[in-house]
């Protein structure tokens, strides 16, 4: 039986220090006379955000600084809100992925007649909603070229995401230089959200020629810049590089798709109220060791790829480096190693297991199948 498969972008992406001096241009393209900029009252105290107004000139616009992490549906709602009684034609998410996603949740959820319940799942979201433009503030989500919003689901104490093709930008300007301020922490979060994004997608069962080479490409790069990056926060050449890896792992997993670390992230995320890139970081070790046994050779090429001497080793021993060199590129950048460091209660396990096990949307995606059971093992080696 023959296969095809899609390979899915924002519709027009722009890339590199002088990318945000762009919207200039794109506007008028795109026919925007009232944009509405989705961000958050950091980036705006920070001086961020006046990058994107010079470029809006004589405009009308309205700013939303309403954004948080780890945003829940209640923000979707009141910024919908502003979008509405503003007049507003278009959105601009400026900021991390929450930002971003917030202005993704509020383009699908404005043409709709219903709850914005309704629209979680996939390809509920029935029409294009107004234009969407996005810029990212961070080097971690990729969800400026991605087609899924996550939000905070507080009463279910879970993430829950708005999936479908008419969430993707119609443009996405990356560029390094609004990532200058992003506190050294958030570099680290956003940093390793990017591997998984990289790593799951190389290792999905949904991985083709094209989102492997954006992953292992990824892989290399956030290998050498994130420290980098890190140690120095106005390097900007590891910032350009993290926002190319980031970019590159973004649409390596916006068509691959993710898989174990991130299912088992939204319950201990969505319960404790753990940063979403931490949250990955934290388990990703120790989902890499328990998906080795399905993928040892793909497991040896990110070995490779992270810059492991891997020449005359068996596949199993370059795997086993890997887990070894992905535990370490974490320490370096200082993520806490432990849920227990986070205050997460032993006993709420087997009830995160018992969750993430029915996230069938990203586990499906996983190299190996897992049970309940198997998850709470992974959790526990986590602890």
């Amino acid at each position: 039986m023959m296969t095809t498969s899609a390979f899915k972008i924002a519709n027009k992406l722009l890339t590199g220090q002088g990318a945000v001096e762009q919207l200039a241009h794109e506007l008028p393209r795109l026919n925007i006379t009232n944009p509405l900029i989705v961000t958050d009252a950091i980036l705006i105290k920070s001086g961020t955000v006046d990058h994107v107004l010079q470029q809006i000139g004589e405009r009308a616009y309205g700013i939303f600084d309403g954004v948080e992490p780890e945003p829940e549906i209640a923000i979707v709602e009141a910024c919908a809100k502003v979008y509405r009684d503003g007049g507003h034609d278009s959105l601009i998410g400026v900021g991390g992925g929450s930002a971003i996603d917030i202005a993704k949740a509020v383009a699908g959820y404005v043409g709709h007649d219903g709850a914005l319940e309704e629209l979680f799942g996939v390809d509920q979201v029935k029409r294009k909603g107004p234009p969407l433009i996005a810029i990212p503030t961070t080097a971690g989500t990729g969800s400026e070229v991605t087609n899924v919003s996550i939000l905070s689901d507080k009463q279910a104490q879970l993430k829950k995401g708005i999936v479908s093709d008419y969430l993707l930008p119609d443009v996405a300007l990356v560029s390094p230089v609004m990532t200058l301020t992003c506190p050294r922490s958030v570099t680290a979060a956003s940093g390793v959200d990017a591997l998984v994004h990289a790593v799951e997608s190389y290792l999905s069962v949904n991985a083709s020629p094209i989102t492997d080479a954006l992953a292992i490409g990824a892989i290399k790069l956030i290998a050498k810049a994130l420290p980098k990056a890190y140690a120095n926060p106005a390097d900007l050449k590891a910032r350009e590089d993290m926002a190319t890896a980031s970019l590159m792992a973004g649409m390596a997993f916006g068509n691959a798709g993710v898989g174990a670390v991130h299912a088992l992230a939204y319950p201990l995320g969505g319960r404790f109220n753990i940063a979403h890139g931490v949250s990955n970081a934290l388990l990703l070790p120790y989902v890499m060791a328990w998906n080795k046994l399905a993928c040892v050779e793909r497991m040896a090429e990110i070995a490779a790829a992270l810059g492991v001497q891997t020449h005359g080793l068996s596949d199993k021993a370059a795997a086993d480096l890997a887990v070894e060199a992905m535990a370490e590129l974490c320490a370096s950048v200082d993520i806490p190693k432990g849920m227990r460091s986070f205050d997460v209660p032993e006993d709420a396990i087997p009830a995160m297991a018992e969750e993430a096990s029915k996230i069938d949307r990203l586990m499906r995606n996983n190299p190996r199948r897992l049970t309940a059971g198997d998850i709470e093992q992974i959790y526990r080696a986590a602890y």
